[in-house]
């Protein structure tokens, strides 16, 4: 390996011991007779230092060269300083120029220059280098981490869906055309039919992270058209049970990223807070706290000035939505045995957006081919979806994250292009 330490590995107890970094060339200072180099690795940035009359001259010469992004290698030793970043700075013995800088750079990484988001997503692979975007992915990881890390304590199986399908998933029209062979197909819009077969193939609890699509002509900062989704999905289960799974995932995923990202948020100028639990309110109960200040007929969905004026009013950062209007979710969510209006659909919300819904699912064939056709579809469509349910088909549901949407809400962003990494949208498609 190029190197022997990252930025974050090197303490000031490491006096006079041999390092060798790897990383980008932040900034340069030259103060006459000493030149300072600030190198950047993907944990943090370390202070080289060269002393003029006593480096080598051709070391002098290539330093002296360096401008910003260059990629470098250099030996050194590690010189405790009080007065030095982080209490050390790197006496180098000798430094490597592996990646020189042949054109512009089309955006300034050190942040003092500030870019419009699309010329920075224009140069995602430079906007990666900076600060926040490096944070944003970090506290996304560990989200992701802490999402596998809780579902396989809980004895879940992870699995993987395809995303070419022959039909809506979802009952909805805004797919995007893929010519499979002779045959038409399209890219998922979500992995639901294949959890709740793998539900039904004896799977009993499982999870995936996959890519969907969807082709709709948004433009806005909240939508993608292609997003990560973090699905789980149970048998033996309803509703309540899937809210059970989804509260000690989703408080996983905040402790976890309190104790492990506290420098990342501290980047982003946010903070995130641990929950012990989650309150669950009905559609209905909602709707009554909305009252008067807002006006929505029973049925209709929540408009995003809502969504954002809940917290608030309900005087909780985080919480679920429950017993939908069946009309307004999908067409497997499952009727209220007593009240059809009503469905054992729930939404999990946090700081005044939706990141994860989730439901308990219709399991018999004939209720299933009811809803499909009381939105219009045609349950020939679905037959081989529909067929799983004709041989032991047990009670079940399962809920998805979007991972975009969850980060966002984590870091404090106000457009979900911050929170993927290379993201498409209605206009684009590079890089």
């Amino acid at each position: 390996m190029m190197r022997t330490h990252y930025r974050a590995q090197i303490t000031p107890d490491m006096d006079s011991q041999s390092v060798k970094l790897a990383g980008w060339v932040h900034e340069t200072r030259d103060l006459g007779g000493i030149l300072f180099i600030v190198l950047r690795d993907k944990t943090g940035l370390a202070q080289v230092i060269l002393k003029k009359k006593e480096v080598p001259a051709d070391m002098l010469a290539a330093a002296e060269k360096l401008v910003k992004e260059t990629a470098i290698v250099l030996d050194g030793k590690v010189k405790a300083s009080k007065q030095a970043p982080g209490g050390f700075e790197i006496v180098p013995t000798s430094l490597q120029v592996v990646g020189p800088v042949l054109k512009k750079v089309p955006l300034d990484v050190t942040g003092k220059v500030p870019a419009e988001i699309d010329t920075r997503l224009d140069a995602r692979f430079i906007d990666l280098r900076r600060a926040q975007p490096a944070a944003i992915f970090r506290i996304r990881a560990a989200a992701q981490t802490a999402f596998r890390e809780k579902l396989l304590e809980l004895q879940f199986q992870e699995i993987n869906p395809p995303t070419i399908v022959s039909a809506s998933t979802e009952g909805g029209s805004d797919l995007f055309h893929v010519q499979y062979f002779e045959k038409d197909a399209f890219l998922a819009q979500s992995p639901q039919l294949y959890k709740q077969l793998a539900v039904m193939g004896g799977m009993d609890k499982v999870f995936m992270t996959v890519p969907v699509f969807r082709a709709e002509k948004h433009n806005t900062v909240m939508h993608l058209n292609e997003v990560t989704q973090m699905d789980a999905e149970l048998g033996f289960a309803d509703d309540s049970d899937g809210m059970d799974v989804l509260e000690s995932v989703f408080l996983h995923i905040l402790q976890k990223v309190h104790d492990n990202c506290q420098d990342d948020l501290k980047t982003l100028e946010t903070t995130v807070t641990p929950h012990s639990k989650l309150k669950r309110f009905t559609y209905d109960q909602v709707l009554d706290t909305l009252k008067p200040k807002y006006e929505l007929e029973w049925g209709q969905d929540f408009s995003k000035e809502m969504e954002h004026a809940m917290p608030e009013l309900l005087g909780q950062e985080a919480f679920f939505i429950t017993d939908w209007p069946t009309a307004v979710r999908a067409f497997y969510s499952m009727p209220h045995e007593n009240e059809p209006k009503k469905c054992k659909a729930y939404d999990l919300m946090y700081r005044g957006l939706e990141i994860s819904s989730g439901a308990q699912r219709i399991h018999q064939p004939e209720l299933l081919e009811k809803a499909l056709r009381a939105r219009g579809l045609d349950p020939e469509d679905f037959e081989s979806y529909i067929d799983a349910f004709r041989y032991g088909a047990v009670p079940h549901a399962g809920w998805s994250i979007g991972s975009e949407r969850l980060t966002m809400q984590l870091t404090g962003q106000k457009n979900i292009r911050e929170c993927a990494l290379f993201p498409r949208d209605r206009h684009r498609l590079l890089p």
